[in-house]
């Protein structure tokens, strides 16, 4: 029997709901949804866990969630941007954490340049939960790198680089198109632990 108390405290809930998802959808419980008893995970940006695909998908969500996977793994990891639009709608509306969106594929793209510019060695090193129904899809990632290089202020300066690594788990939420590719992505995590991690906060 799972205990409630340590999913939660362990961080493990929101793989323990998508168990539950799968577990309602199938008619089984939990843990057999899984195939064996669920232990629930640490910090997967420190320990590297994560779950496999989800089971029962339709070959549209498991084509989402590899979709995913190459944009997060190869393209953005490798700076390979002329191939965002084979996951990004041209008109694509991207949601940041602080609220503000943008439109565009290009606008997309170029704050996206910002992130390699104060750290060159960002890579998105893995999807530790992969949640997909119909165009829905929901991603855990982890995203590291190395605070290296000078990072623009916005004002016209510079925060010189510390030399601090991060290490931050995230959430992607994406809306798919008859295209297969993303009309509106949402972008989810803690900007003021990644300023305290860099030594900026």
């Amino acid at each position: 029997m799972t205990n409630r108390r340590s999913v939660l405290r362990g961080g493990g809930f929101a793989a323990a709901g998508m168990l539950g998802i799968t577990a309602v959808e199938s008619g089984a419980t939990p843990a057999s949804a899984s195939g064996a008893v669920y232990q629930v995970m640490g910090n997967p940006a420190e320990t590297g866990e994560g779950l496999p695909f989800p089971g029962h998908l339709t070959r549209e969500e498991y084509e989402h969630l590899k979709t995913f996977d190459e944009a997060d793994f190869v393209v953005f990891s490798n700076q390979q941007w002329d191939r965002f639009g084979e996951s990004h709608a041209p008109d694509v509306r991207v949601h940041w954490p602080d609220g503000h969106y943008t439109d565009g594929l290009d606008q997309h793209v170029e704050d996206l340049k910002w992130l390699f510019v104060w750290a060159p060695d960002l890579k998105v090193t893995s999807h530790p939960i992969r949640v997909a129904k119909g165009e829905l899809v929901a991603v855990h990632g982890v995203f590291k790198g190395t605070f290296s290089q000078p990072m623009p202020d916005g004002k016209g300066g510079f925060n010189q680089p510390t030399g601090e690594s991060f290490a931050m788990n995230m959430i992607t939420v994406g809306i798919f198109n008859r295209q297969g590719t993303m009309d509106e992505e949402f972008f989810f995590y803690d900007n003021l632990a990644l300023y305290q991690q860099i030594g900026l906060a």
